[in-house]
């Protein structure tokens, strides 16, 4: 579905990759860490743990409202690495250690993509509400603020605490009854295929794919008339409109 410019009264964002990662799924960026941190794993026995410690934080809650992304990067490394560990790959003694590198790291990374973001946000939330609708463990506003974005929001949809998950077209469906605009009128920004673009438009939504290095093969292939490589790509063609 091609951008109707003229209709657009409102504007939802995704938070993780879309922000924070500038369109490349979050396992790339970890993936990266590890490498810079020195962690010997392969990409195959990262992924194992990778998977292994997203399933465990859905199952349990290490995740509190309080903490913020530097909180939340540890608590996951230390999921990952302990497996990697248990696994007889990595050292169990250099866990805490090395868990705490690689989220110093993820976290400078974060937050240079979410400063690249800003003056989008800036110039959108200046001409349109905006409302966050994200997949996150209960703390993304807590993560919001820690990084000063938290304002450009009028409200935040998220998973954990309203009990629906991408790709549930219902998710954003609560978004743009937030917004109080019709579908149509709502442009969604996010970095997944599957979990933000193929649901925002089964609700109605107009939607552009941020699109950078993703978790699978068939995904990286994929295509769709509204792929931007960057915000400022897709400022530049909602101003020109």
């Amino acid at each position: 579905m091609q951008i109707d410019v003229s209709k657009i009264k409102g504007v939802i964002f995704d938070y993780g990759g879309t922000l924070d990662t500038g369109g490349d799924h979050w396992s790339e960026v970890i993936w990266s860490a590890w490498q810079k941190a020195g962690v010997a794993a392969d990409k195959a026995e990262f992924r194992e743990v990778y998977v292994y410690a997203e399933r465990e934080l859905a199952r349990t809650l290490h995740i509190l409202p309080h903490h913020n992304f530097h909180d939340l990067l540890r608590i996951k490394m230390q999921i990952e690495l302990q497996r990697l560990a248990e696994m007889g790959h990595f050292a169990p003694a250099s866990v805490d250690e090395m868990a705490g590198k690689i989220a110093d790291l993820c976290y400078a990374s974060a937050k240079a993509s979410v400063e690249r973001a800003c003056p989008v946000l800036d110039a959108l939330s200046r001409r349109y509400p905006m409302v966050l609708v994200s997949n996150f463990y209960g703390n993304v506003e807590t993560v919001l603020k820690d990084f000063g974005i938290d304002g450009y929001f009028k409200k935040v949809i998220e998973s954990a605490v309203v009990g629906v998950r991408k790709p549930d077209p219902k998710i954003f469906t609560l978004g743009v009854e937030a917004l109080g605009l019709k579908p149509e009128e709502v442009l969604v920004f996010g970095d997944s295929y599957s979990k933000d673009i193929i649901p925002a438009e089964k609700a109605g939504c107009q939607a552009i794919w941020l699109k950078g290095k993703g978790w699978t093969a068939e995904e990286d292939a994929t295509v769709h008339p509204n792929i931007v490589k960057s915000l400022d790509e897709a400022l530049s063609f909602i101003e020109g409109a």
